[in-house]
């Protein structure tokens, strides 16, 4: 029986100034760490929304706090086949639209049991190496770049 997941995603790098990345370890497979990710609950949910939703149910933190910024980065990718009976039949990519959240300073997450085990903060280049997935990894690179202040070189 196919799903009702909704093709569409996003991916959070959630920072410091000091340019330090949380990290999150998957409950569902251990040792593989992320940034928050998560779909679009309903077709007409917006981006921001589903960040909202996404980082307050995954780390407790409320992103009215903090600056969420839209990287107007956009990943197409296909769905992993074990993945793909979670979303309607024939479904077989996904778009995921990538947002930076800077906060002031490490902040401790709460985390959700079901989705993840742990939490580390680590310097961008390592939490680069440490996730799993591309996108994930390739935005995380992205971030000296996307952290600049605008009109600095």
């Amino acid at each position: 029986m196919a799903g009702s997941k909704i093709p569409e995603s996003v991916l959070v790098v959630i920072h410091t100034a000091a340019l330090e990345v949380l990290l999150l370890e998957r409950a569902d497979h251990p040792g593989f760490w992320q940034s928050v990710t998560g779909s679009k609950d309903r077709v007409d949910e917006a981006l921001e929304e589903t960040c909202r939703r996404e980082v307050l149910e995954e780390t407790g933190l409320n992103t009215a706090d903090f600056q969420l910024t839209d990287w107007h980065l956009r990943n197409r990718y296909e769905i992993y086949p074990h993945w793909r009976h979670r979303y309607p039949e024939g479904v077989t990519h996904n778009t995921e639209h990538v947002f930076g959240l800077l906060l002031p300073h490490r902040i401790e997450a709460t985390l959700a049991p079901r989705e993840h085990l742990a939490q580390i903060w680590l310097p961008w280049e390592q939490a680069a190496d440490r996730c799993f997935s591309w996108s994930n990894v390739e935005a995380i690179r992205e971030l000296p770049r996307r952290a600049r202040p605008e009109g600095l070189a």
